[in-house]
């Protein structure tokens, strides 16, 4: 008899834990999923930015259409939107008191782990801009292979679980990634080309931070983690990556019609414009599309994470196409019929990811 409610006993906390295991796992997908559309918000944002100021005046220089003034002009955006969304991110960890963990957080070993994936994060941001600016909406299908890359790193490094369901979800979600890009391979030409192979770099690094900042938010609470990482992106790509462009630029091309230092004409037309009001905006929702995916990570594991995450190659069209397209009435940001199936795909392979579809089919315990 006690043996046999000993068994009862056991088969019911067994039970419950796996509904809770569960219940976490959703909620990670939830988190994860939400970085994705936050993603796409303030790529959109970020986007109508880089339209005002010393963008315009980029266009009329000999350094313009040279990969050197890409990665000038995309690491100056990429640096602005992240330090600017990490004083959002001070603002909102002192309203909710949680300033007095941050300096135990950053210099405990998950708070440099963080750092480490934060200077992985500036080169992956400042490499998706340049994409974006040399290949267009492809090179968002192109650093969506961060879910891939992040997945196999997780594999190796912490034996986390990735069966053959779960890579055939991965493979549904790339594909249709591809599809969203809007580029056929047709019209890739020598400056496309070289822009997807910058974004596949995004992709690596993405990955790599992925890893990274998912294992030291599982110790650090998630907020002030990406309020460090976004901070040593921000500083990192414009007190490290924007002068080295800049003397590489004054060594390798025609700097004429840059007035003085070309750090202060880039960074200071980028500020003392209207497009500073645009990056306080993108800056804003930076702050949970990256909080929000080192959460995701840390809760559901970083290939369940990084694929929900990797939804924004669908949320960056479409919110373009909303603030760019249908609010400012710019041409080109419009999403075909093909796109709209394609998100529909992705969502099924994410779906099919988080659970096995027989699990429907099968009779539940009683």
């Amino acid at each position: 008899m006690g043996i046999s409610t000993n068994e009862a006993v056991n088969t019911a906390l067994k039970r419950d834990y796996r509904k809770t295991k569960a219940r976490f796992l959703r909620k990670g997908l939830m988190f994860a999923f939400a970085s994705g559309i936050s993603y796409g918000l303030f790529s959109a944002f970020l986007t109508v930015g880089e339209a005002w100021g010393v963008w315009n005046e980029f266009w009329a220089l000999p350094i313009a259409g040279t990969i050197i003034g890409y990665c000038l002009l995309s690491a100056v955006g990429s640096g602005l939107n992240d330090l600017i969304s990490g004083v959002w991110c001070l603002i909102i960890a002192t309203a909710k008191g949680k300033m007095r963990d941050f300096w135990p957080g950053l210099k405990s070993k998950p708070g440099r782990l963080i750092i480490c994936g934060a200077l992985c994060g500036a080169i992956a941001s400042t490499c998706y801009i340049i994409g974006l600016m040399m290949a267009g909406g492809i090179a968002a299908a192109v650093t969506a292979l961060c879910s891939a890359v992040g997945a196999i790193l997780a594999r190796i490094l912490y034996k986390q679980k990735l069966n053959l369901r779960m890579i055939c979800g991965i493979m549904v979600c790339f594909i249709a990634a591809v599809v969203l890009g809007g580029t056929t391979l047709g019209n890739i030409d020598t400056t496309a080309t070289i822009g997807m192979c910058i974004a596949f770099i995004a992709a690596i690094a993405w990955g790599v931070e992925g890893c990274i900042a998912g294992y030291g938010t599982i110790m650090v609470d998630y907020e002030i983690a990406i309020t460090i990482r976004q901070i040593t992106s921000g500083i990192a790509q414009l007190i490290v990556l924007v002068p080295i462009f800049c003397m590489i630029a004054n060594a390798t091309v025609d700097m004429s019609g840059v007035e003085g230092n070309p750090y202060f004409f880039f960074v200071g037309g980028a500020i003392c414009t209207v497009a500073i009001l645009w990056f306080i905006i993108s800056g804003f929702f930076a702050n949970p599309a990256y909080s929000l995916w080192y959460k995701g990570n840390s809760m559901c594991g970083t290939a369940l994470g990084m694929v929900c995450n990797a939804m924004y190659a669908f949320w960056s069209p479409f919110f373009m196409m909303v603030v760019c397209g249908w609010i400012l009435g710019w041409e080109g940001y419009t999403l075909t019929p093909v796109q709209w199936l394609m998100a529909l795909v992705e969502i099924f392979g994410i779906w099919l990811i988080a659970m096995n579809p027989l699990d429907l089919f099968r009779k539940k315990e009683a």
